[in-house]
């Protein structure tokens, strides 16, 4: 029987969540923290035939969701082919999903500047407190409120996301601002760079305002370099002398560790990618965490998307595993009373989660558990046909888990 489901966090988790119990009877309301709209600065996404399927499956719009991209090609430090084969998949980017989805919800239940502090259960409901003082009541609460998600902060408290030892740089080149010769290869492919202790992957997105004329796309540029935690620590300071604790807002990255990154950058990346870089928009970088939550479920409340686990980048899932919640927490609740429901949600996505979690992890390994001193031009990685075969492809164990809520 449908009710009432408060959702924490308006980006693309608790999006696809309220699509899914929009579609199936529910009543949502959304919170946001933030109070502005949302953006990923046109980072890239990598979508799967599952995530696609999900789209579908709560009447999103999938035309013209990205580009084509054939083919997958690791280079060497001269910009040579090493490796490469066919493999079709549709890159997207951060932005494109979001806003299909928040097309799908009514603005007059996306509550943005709306902070949630905490909850009580009461007799069949919840109760949602936020910042401001107010208190909503609804018959679930869901907290998708992202990797320091206040809902799980309450449930789970020793839950906390652990720093890999590595982060993540990103940016995006226009595609007219490239050379011809990186136009007519590089930028076509899925590409990589695997060398011991570091890792580039590169493919193109749309442009601006998802402009997929030719021409008119965007290069999204990825590049995974080792940081220790007392490096990381000074990165993560402002030109006022601020710590920022976990993340630090692109704008505020200082330029002396932006000229630091372009310095090391020259010296261990191939000169097209410097070359993608020299042209790019500032680049930002991510710390890399993750976490599992070893219940997804309690009583009235439970978490998905990145507040209940966060899997490296590398295996691509963040968007499909926020997917796959939604999709099967719609679905149980459709076949269930809620309690049961949200039982049976926690002890399937638990398990999915588990996969994604522990993939991205082993990839991770890949990239920064090897001899440093070897394989310095990335001509010979022991591992590069499992880095290229498995980078951002849903684990054969997730393929029969994650399915559409219709």
């Amino acid at each position: 029987m449908a009710g009432k489901a408060l959702i924490c966090g308006g980006s693309i988790s608790g999006l696809f969540t309220a699509a899914a119990l929009l579609a199936k009877g529910w009543e949502t309301e959304i919170f946001e923290r933030s109070p502005v709209e949302l953006a990923g600065r046109g980072a890239g996404i990598v979508t799967h035939p599952e995530l696609v399927s999900a789209l579908v499956a709560v009447g999103a719009e999938t035309d013209r969701l990205g580009v084509d991209v054939h083919e997958r090609v690791a280079y060497d430090l001269h910009g040579h082919r090493v490796q490469s084969f066919e493999f079709h998949q549709v890159v997207t980017s951060w932005d494109r999903i979001f806003q299909i989805l928040r097309s799908m919800v009514p603005d007059d239940t996306y509550r943005s500047g709306s902070e949630a502090v905490g909850f009580r259960e009461r007799e069949g409901a919840v109760e949602l407190a936020l910042s401001d003082g107010r208190r909503v009541e609804g018959d679930i609460l869901i907290g998708a409120d992202g990797f320091r998600s206040a809902i799980r902060a309450q449930t789970l408290p020793d839950v906390k996301p652990e720093y890999s030892g590595y982060v993540v740089w990103r940016t995006l080149a226009a595609q007219t601002d490239l050379s011809s010769a990186i136009r007519d290869d590089i930028f076509q492919t899925f590409g990589f760079f695997v060398p011991n202790g570091t890792q580039i992957i590169g493919y193109p997105i749309a442009g601006p305002n998802n402009d997929l004329r030719p021409g008119h796309l965007r290069y999204n540029f990825v590049w995974y370099s080792e940081v220790s935690e007392e490096e990381l620590r000074d990165m993560l300071t402002d030109a006022q002398g601020v710590l920022h604790p976990v993340t630090i807002p692109p704008p505020l990255v200082r330029t002396d560790v932006l000229r630091r990154m372009r310095k090391e950058a020259q010296s261990r990346l191939p000169a097209p990618f410097n070359d993608i870089l020299k042209v790019s928009d500032r680049p930002f970088f991510t710390p890399i965490y993750d976490h599992l939550s070893p219940s997804m479920a309690f009583g009235r409340v439970l978490l998905a998307g990145d507040a209940a686990c966060v899997s490296r980048p590398h295996a691509g899932m963040g968007v499909t595993k926020a997917a796959g919640d939604a999709a099967a927490l719609a679905e149980h609740l459709e076949k269930s009373p809620v309690l049961d429901g949200l039982r049976a949600y926690s002890k399937e996505r638990t398990a999915a989660a588990r996969v994604a979690y522990e993939t991205s992890r082993r990839l991770g390994s890949l990239v920064f558990n090897c001899d440093r001193n070897e394989n310095l031009d990335g001509r010979s990685h022991p591992e590069i046909h499992a880095i290229m075969h498995k980078t951002a492809v849903v684990p054969p164990a997730l393929r029969t888990q994650i399915r559409s809520s219709s």
